[in-house]
């Protein structure tokens, strides 16, 4: 065996490296990165095409890289496939057709005249009601205080069908869940429980516009559908919050982050181009 990396191995690297903040301005200036991940939602492996997705939602929270990603030959219309490919599994649609509007709407901003109305018009009738089919659900969560339990805390949501993407706020013991509309949350708060030790409350805003904290109602555990379509790696989704970012990055991780980059970027030349 050579010890060359293959897909799969390269795409969850690239994805790890891209939810860290400090890291997703280098993935996206890459000449072999951004090209390479679009020719992965294509890829025949479903685990390969989310894994890909999850590293582009990633890029796509950082605003300055939008603009280059939008206009990156094949992204668009790789997205539009994803999304409207029969064997699709839902969460898979969801994430793709999140990534769509995010770039989407950062090119319709920059557009001007009837062509940025045309790519408006296009984009709706594209994705239709899909932020309908989707909510978001944030998780105040007791005892998440190290990397260990933010293990658990994944291997936990990655369980539940209709878990979409979520990230943590280590800093505030949160966690930021984007979840199918039909999902209920008291579900998020089971699985946490079932870690037995850590537990959930759900953040919300009361009339006055303050954040209160509602605990999950103790009279059984929810019945979960467990989900099988997709592996066992961590999706995260955009916070609300503005200090997301901060919250989310690892220290230590950008020089580490170099090495693999470019290792994955030439895995990507080699593997793609002559």
């Amino acid at each position: 065996m050579s010890g060359e990396p293959d897909a799969l191995a390269v795409v969850k690297q690239l994805r790890d490296l891209a939810a860290d903040p400090l890291n997703r301005r280098a993935i996206v200036q890459d000449q072999g990165c951004l090209p390479g991940l679009i020719l992965f939602l294509d890829h025949s492996n479903p685990q390969v095409v989310y894994s890909a997705l999850l590293a582009l939602r990633y890029l796509a929270e950082c605003r300055a890289n939008r603009e280059k990603m939008s206009s990156e030959l094949g992204m668009m219309l790789s997205l539009q496939n994803v999304v409207q490919k029969s064997t699709t599994p839902g969460e898979t649609k969801l994430l793709a057709s999140e990534i769509y509007e995010i770039l989407q709407a950062s090119s319709s901003a920059d557009d001007q005249g009837d062509e940025g109305a045309s790519c408006r018009r296009k984009a709706q009738f594209f994705l239709g009601s899909s932020n309908k089919r989707a909510k978001t659900v944030v998780l105040h969560i007791d005892g998440l205080d190290d990397s260990s339990r933010r293990s658990l805390c994944e291997e936990a949501l990655l369980k539940i069908r209709g878990v979409i993407s979520f990230t943590f706020q280590m800093a505030v013991k949160r966690c930021i869940v984007r979840i199918r509309s039909d999902l209920k949350a008291e579900a998020l708060g089971s699985a946490i429980a079932s870690t037995k030790v850590m537990k959930a409350q759900q953040v919300v805003r009361n009339e006055n516009g303050d954040e209160v904290m509602v605990p999950f109602v103790e009279d059984g555990p929810v019945a979960l559908e467990q989900n099988t379509e997709l592996p066992d790696y961590l999706p995260e989704e955009e916070s609300p919050s503005q200090e997301a970012d901060k919250a989310v990055s690892r220290m230590g991780s950008t020089q580490g982050g170099v090495g693999w980059l470019n290792t994955a970027a030439n895995f990507l030349s080699r593997s793609f181009y002559w």
